[in-house]
């Protein structure tokens, strides 16, 4: 058996569907080419099926995509797979995954079908789509609540049909690891087929046991698992892509797998999938958080000084944490910024370079130093978000202990700009009040934190806010010196959310 574990990304489809994650396309792509350098094996870029939006992102990214495969999901239906195919097939390794749900209960009350005609569904599913290419991955959806000689029997037709891939996924979190890993042992010692394809893993972790699970899998003969960065996803998300590939490279004495991930780019992918999905990561995640690598304890921190491995199992430098940031102020020129953006994962065109430069001067002259903090937020700030629908352009607030809390802004809608002002309890219910007139939106605030990005009294304010507006949710995300203006940002961002979501419907998706 092979100990190359092949590494599958679903960050652009699967954790999109975190409630709020929403991603326009310029946004995957760039992530998509993130990926592509990170050394993701097979990158799942979306569900062409689910909304015109999804199918031109896929498209793109096939386009653009050189080393990695990129897979579209698709339902086990010709109308389905047509439209995967068409749009990964300009790809240099296209992959078209195809799944059904084989659990009873799913099976039951979703597809009111029976077994035999699952198998046949799935059958004509994998037989069509392996005419359209030789990359085929099958999913058992919900396969840990299936029966498992039924499993075994799905998969066997699957790559009798063509699968070169079959997917066991926990759907919805409901599997523990000794009870997973006997699960795969079983599948594979009763599959008679099973050495023609590659034995994929799913995990959820609606029990916080994503991570436990694919490692258990994997040590009982999986060889494909599927992740996402950060471990976004439907519900409490999925397997963390830094944690299996952390838990192999540290742990290789009874771990004996390799991936091709070039572990130096974690952290900066981490951080441009927090920026653009606006989801924090939190301080205390493992290998990505803020404290992964903080020591506070003084017995801690003596050891550490003393030898890091006392209490750190693994460097910072690995996971691509510099101990030694390059730090840029206002006398930094334009070389020094690109190299560093670079080695931070934006390769960007002279012109991106130029709105990043002009914005990197007005920030140093408000900062003594930046670090890349504040980087990521001019870059995410200056290009990510270039195309929204809503730009504010002005901001002037009044509040005080004396005085009625009044804002004055000017916001550009689709290119049109418009002036208004308006009162609320304090400066920023002033101004998101001013905000939502002008724009015509009536979104409920459910979320509001700040934090600060760096250390010191001139540290960027970095806010999040959490809007619902006709049962959409979003996420916005928004940082600045000043935090009244670091919550306007992060408010007329989850409002451009807001627009995408309306026009890109994303409730017919489904998940594995």
């Amino acid at each position: 058996m092979s100990d190359r574990v092949i590494i599958f990304d679903t960050t652009l489809r699967d954790g999109e569907q975190s409630p709020g994650a929403s991603m326009n396309t310029a946004e995957k792509l760039r992530l998509a080419i993130q990926m592509e350098k990170l050394g993701v094996d097979v990158l799942e870029a979306g569900f062409p099926a689910a909304s015109e939006g999804d199918f031109e992102s896929v498209s793109q990214i096939a386009g653009k995509i050189r080393n990695m495969e990129v897979a579209a999901l698709c339902r086990a239906a010709k109308s389905d797979i047509d439209k995967a195919w068409g749009a990964v097939q300009q790809a240099v390794k296209p992959r078209i995954h195809t799944f059904i749900a084989t659990s009873d209960i799913h099976m039951k009350y979703k597809l009111n079908m029976d077994r035999d005609q699952v198998v046949t569904a799935a059958v004509e599913a994998v037989r069509y789509a392996r005419s359209l290419t030789d990359n085929v991955e099958f999913s058992a959806e919900d396969g840990s609540r299936s029966d498992r000689d039924f499993l075994c029997r799905v998969f066997e037709a699957a790559i009798t049909a063509g699968a070169t891939t079959v997917n066991l996924p926990d759907t919805v979190g409901y599997a523990v690891p000794d009870e997973f890993a006997d699960l795969v042992r079983y599948v594979m010692a009763h599959t008679p087929n099973m050495g023609q394809a590659v034995l994929s893993v799913h995990c959820h972790n609606d029990l916080g046991l994503a991570t436990a699970n694919t490692i258990a899998a994997i040590t009982a003969g999986a060889r494909q698992a599927e992740v996402t960065i950060n471990g976004i996803g439907e519900r409490a998300g999925n397997t963390s892509l830094e944690e299996v590939v952390m838990a192999l490279h540290t742990r290789r004495n009874i771990l004996p797998m390799t991936t091709g991930i070039r572990t130096n780019l974690i952290y900066p992918t981490s951080r441009l999938v927090s920026m653009i999905t606006g989801i924090m990561v939190q301080p205390n995640k493992a290998i990505v958080g803020a404290n992964a690598f903080a020591h506070e304890a003084g017995i801690h921190q003596d050891g550490v000084l003393k030898n890091p491995m006392t209490y750190e199992i693994m460097s910072p430098e690995t996971v691509g944490i510099s101990a030694n940031r390059l730090v840029l102020g206002k006398h930094s020129g334009r070389h020094a910024l690109r190299s560093h953006l670079k080695e931070m994962g934006y390769d960007l065109s002279d012109d991106e370079l130029n709105i990043v430069f002009t914005k990197f001067k007005e920030l140093a002259d408000k900062k003594k130093t930046l670090v890349d903090e504040d980087l990521e937020v001019i870059v995410t700030e200056g290009i990510l978000r270039s195309a929204d629908t809503f730009k504010m352009e002005y901001l002037h607030v009044t509040a005080g202990t004396t005085v009625l809390p009044m804002a004055s802004v000017k916001m550009g809608i689709n290119g049109r700009s418009i002036i208004g002002a308006g009162y609320g309890n304090g400066p920023i219910d002033a101004t998101f009040n001013t905000i939502a007139k002008l724009t015509g939106t009536a979104s409920e605030l459910l979320r509001f934190s700040i934090s600060a990005l760096t250390d010191g009294t001139d540290a960027q304010g970095e806010v999040t806010v959490r809007l619902r507006e006709n049962g959409l949710v979003a996420l916005g995300k928004g940082a600045d010196p000043d935090i009244i203006t670091a919550s306007a940002k992060a408010y007329v961002n989850g409002l451009n959310r807001l627009e995408y979501l309306k026009t890109h419907p994303s409730n017919t998706r489904e998940m594995v």
